[in-house]
């Protein structure tokens, strides 16, 4: 029997294990929905074998790659947040996000909303079902949770610095969640932390695929930097970044910046793999032009005038576009758009370059001045540029925000969640973004959801 509710899409099961019989049936990657009664197929049986389990955490990354927060299309927060903060100029499409005029009752929340959660709801479902299986072994129960306790916080970092307070969703029960509650950040935060110090503890050093598609310990220990350095917490932030920075038998820094996005850097930490074999990235698709004006967004003059001269960044992640009037910029982080034969590009969620800009951060608040300026000058003398003439504590952390923008831009919305944490969007973006109100900091929670379940009260300030 299916229970129609939006914010849990329990229905999700059946089409999820018909999926599963798709997958192995085609021998690909895609997943494809069919209506089975309950009594025909059950999650119990996804758990009886190791290669149906895989599948089912297969099924939930390419579920993240192709839909919500984290894709690279034009409708995640790539893009979304580059336009919605100062990245991104508006060409087509995404009006409300580039005008900062998110409605409750708009699509474009609801959507991002409702495909976490299902994607939450798809973690859950996994670790309900490893720790009910009697056919898995240790090993393979411990990987398959531990990546999804990872995926489950991922999801709910994204979900609390869009939203602000929300639900944490731990289980798949319907009587549970049906009339949930929102918790403040920090104690989203606090199970985010639980989760990832979970995760670490379960999942292996090593990869168990060749091409870093499934996470390993030290991608929890990599998100598990990010969230300490939001939280303020110095000490944990740059332990968690060294943890990762010391695995030099997996990871090594890469000088050329046109191999940094290839899918064989050494530099990445997790990544995900396009739907097709021989297809790219999603970014690719979304932010390349050939010709103006750009159908959907150019990078902002904002960025262009923030890179000195002689960064090499703007020289090789940047592709220049002209109509032989006008001139336009667009990222080329990724470069190669279409297939290709053989992919040549993933999706790149985590690389060293966040870690080092995190320990240079956290290093400064804890005083550690040497340590901060080598760590920020890795990523400056990479790009070509001389050492950091920044002397103090104020400073460095000021350079450091500065170099993230430069390093960071279009990946995820570093850009709005850093001007977030330390407290400036209104300087920034007030100026440069006509319809920004100290309020936009947070979205609207989906009126539809509100309406389903009035625990979620009340609406955020501002809407």
């Amino acid at each position: 029997m299916k229970k129609d509710i939006k914010l849990f899409v329990l229905t999700w099961r059946i089409s999820f294990l018909a999926g599963i019989v798709s997958f192995l049936i085609s021998g690909c990657d895609s997943f494809t929905e069919v209506d089975l009664p309950d009594s025909q197929l059950t999650a119990k049986a996804v758990y009886q074998d190791r290669t149906t389990a895989n599948a089912a955490m297969v099924d939930i990354y390419s579920k993240i790659r192709d839909g919500g927060l984290l894709t690279g299309s034009l409708l995640g927060l790539s893009s979304r947040l580059g336009l919605y903060a100062d990245e991104l100029d508006l060409y087509g499409g995404e009006i409300n996000f580039y005008n900062n005029a998110l409605l409750p009752s708009g699509s474009e929340v609801s959507e991002l909303w409702n495909s976490s959660y299902n994607q939450i709801y798809a973690a859950n479902a996994v670790i309900a079902g490893v720790e009910n299986s009697v056919s898995l072994n240790t090993t393979d129960k411990d990987q398959l949770k531990g990546e999804a306790l990872f995926v489950r916080a991922l999801l709910h970092f994204y979900l609390t610095n869009s939203f602000g307070s929300i639900p944490y969703i731990g289980t798949t029960d319907y009587e549970d969640n049906k009339g949930v509650h929102r918790i403040p950040e920090n104690e989203v935060y606090a199970l985010i932390k639980t989760d990832l110090e979970n995760a670490i503890d379960l999942l292996p050093e090593d990869y168990i695929t060749e091409e870093r598609v499934r996470p390993n310990k030290w991608t929890a220990e990599a998100l598990l930097a990010r969230v300490n350095l939001y939280m303020g917490a110095w000490d944990e932030a740059s332990n968690a970044a060294s943890a990762v920075l010391n695995e030099t038998g997996l990871y090594s820094w890469e000088s050329d910046l046109d191999k940094v996005f290839l899918k064989e850097s050494t530099t990445t930490i997790w990544q995900l793999m396009p739907k097709i074999p021989g297809d790219n990235t999603l970014e690719a698709e979304t932010f390349s032009f050939f010709s103006g004006p750009p159908p959907l967004s150019a990078l902002s003059s904002s960025l262009m005038t923030s890179f000195t001269a002689g960064d090499q960044r703007k020289m090789q992640w940047i592709t220049a576009v002209s109509d032989g009037t006008d001139l336009w910029y667009h990222a080329s982080k990724y470069k190669a758009v279409g297939n290709t034969g053989s992919s040549m590009e993933y999706s790149i969620v985590f690389r060293l370059a966040e870690q080092y800009l995190i320990r240079a951060e956290a290093r400064a608040h804890q005083g550690d001045l040497i340590g901060a300026k080598e760590d920020l000058n890795k990523i400056r003398n990479a790009a070509g540029l001389p050492n950091t003439e920044s002397t103090t504590a104020a400073t460095i952390i000021d350079a450091v925000i500065a170099e993230r923008r430069l390093e960071l831009f279009t990946e995820f919305g570093h850009r709005f969640f850093d001007l977030k944490r330390i407290g400036k969007l209104d300087a920034v973006l007030s100026p440069v973004k006509a319809g920004w109100n100290s309020t936009d900091l947070n979205f609207p929670l989906p009126e539809s959801e509100l309406l389903l379940n009035p625990n979620l009260a009340p609406q955020n300030a501002g809407y």
